[in-house]
């Protein structure tokens, strides 16, 4: 998989568990389709898929980036885990605002990776 598809396979998947759990949506549609039973357990599946996709946008923005130094596939993946228990840890209390602030971390991680591929070495 090359890093244009990467990208865009992460930036769906956010978006699309964004969508989902932020929204009714995938409550009503399973609620059309007879599948309403199961609506009780969908943060437990959405929230990590949203912190994995961000995970991939992250690999993805380095990978992109052309930076030559060590992989952050360990640290994102590390990253990824610790988000996701942390919001099963807080019941899912404060989950828009982490949800939010990972948001925030990989787009603060896409601008440094561009203003260091920027920067020519010395």
């Amino acid at each position: 998989m090359n890093n244009n598809n990467l990208l865009r396979n992460g930036i769906v998947g956010s978006v699309i568990a964004a969508l989902c759990c932020f929204t009714p949506a995938l409550v009503i549609i399973l609620g059309f389709v007879g599948l309403s039973a199961i609506i009780g357990g969908l943060d437990y599946i959405l929230f990590p898929m949203l912190f994995a996709s961000l995970g991939m946008i992250s690999y993805a923005l380095y990978l992109r980036s052309g930076n030559k130094g060590s992989s952050p596939k360990i640290i994102i993946i590390v990253l990824v885990v610790m988000l996701s228990a942390l919001l099963l840890w807080l019941e899912f209390k404060y989950a828009l605002r982490i949800s939010i602030a990972a948001v925030a971390v990989v787009a603060a991680y896409g601008f440094y990776l561009r203003k260091s591929a920027n920067t020519p070495a010395p």
